[in-house]
């Protein structure tokens, strides 16, 4: 119990198999596809335009998932979220899960754990959470997905207003978090006046890209966002401490 460490080399080295598994895997299927490319006539050049497209768009989802990163590297250590989240890439579900069982267990991801049983807690509900879907999905996706297209095909706006309904729903089962700790004084209200910061400068992007045809936006509207909303935190928590 007393060698316990958050960054310890056995978490790297586990963390580094899984991720080199991962990175291979995903080599391996890029070989395939751009041999199956070329047998179906596709010039080489317009495969790299192809490919270097792709790479940079994915710069975008990558800078949320580095912040996703930095902020449970501060009491999970490096190894276990550069794991998880190299992997699944899920921020929305990896930090609530973690924050919800480090404060079942009396603490915060405010701080460093250093308490193993705390660790482990919160790494196995981080595992176990995600593991439902994975099966799910392919159970259920396709029917659900047909339901939704049939409605959409029914009444084409109640078909937008079912979807519009589903997203919010997805977003109210976050707002509990940021709300929660209302009661709390002034460092209560941090959560929700990061997240107001964060909504107003991503309707200010969203106007941006559509009235002044801004189109890089559409994919960094989303980190940008997240980067100042984390940046204004800083100065927000002080003045209201």
């Amino acid at each position: 119990m007393n060698d316990f460490h958050v960054n310890s080399s056995f978490l790297y080295v586990l963390a580094v198999i899984v991720i080199v598994f991962v990175i291979s895997q995903s080599l391996f299927f890029l070989s395939r596809a751009w041999q199956q490319a070329r047998r179906m006539g596709m010039d080489d050049a317009k495969l790299r335009r192809i490919a270097t497209s792709a790479a940079v768009f994915t710069v975008a989802p990558a800078i949320a998932i580095l912040l996703g990163i930095i902020t449970l590297s501060n009491a999970l250590g490096l190894p276990i979220p550069w794991l998880r989240l190299n992997v699944l890439g899920a921020i929305t579900y990896e930090l609530p899960a973690a924050e919800m069982a480090a404060s079942a267990a009396g603490t915060s991801l405010a701080v460093r754990i250093t308490d193993p049983r705390t660790f482990s807690t919160i790494v196995w509900v981080m595992t176990l959470g995600i593991i439902p879907p994975m099966f799910l999905t392919p159970l259920l996706m396709k029917k659900i997905q047909g339901g939704v297209l049939k409605a959409g095909a029914k009444d084409k706006k109640w078909g937008e207003i079912f979807m519009t309904a589903l997203f919010l729903g997805m977003v109210s089962a976050f707002l509990g978090m940021i709300f929660a700790r209302i009661g709390e004084g002034a460092r209560g209200w941090v959560p929700v006046l990061v997240m107001l910061c964060s909504a107003v400068l991503m309707a200010v992007l969203g106007i941006l890209y559509k009235k002044a045809n801004i189109g890089w936006l559409e994919n960094y509207a989303l980190p940008l966002s997240m980067l100042t909303a984390m940046a204004l935190s800083v100065p927000i928590t002080y003045a209201l401490n």
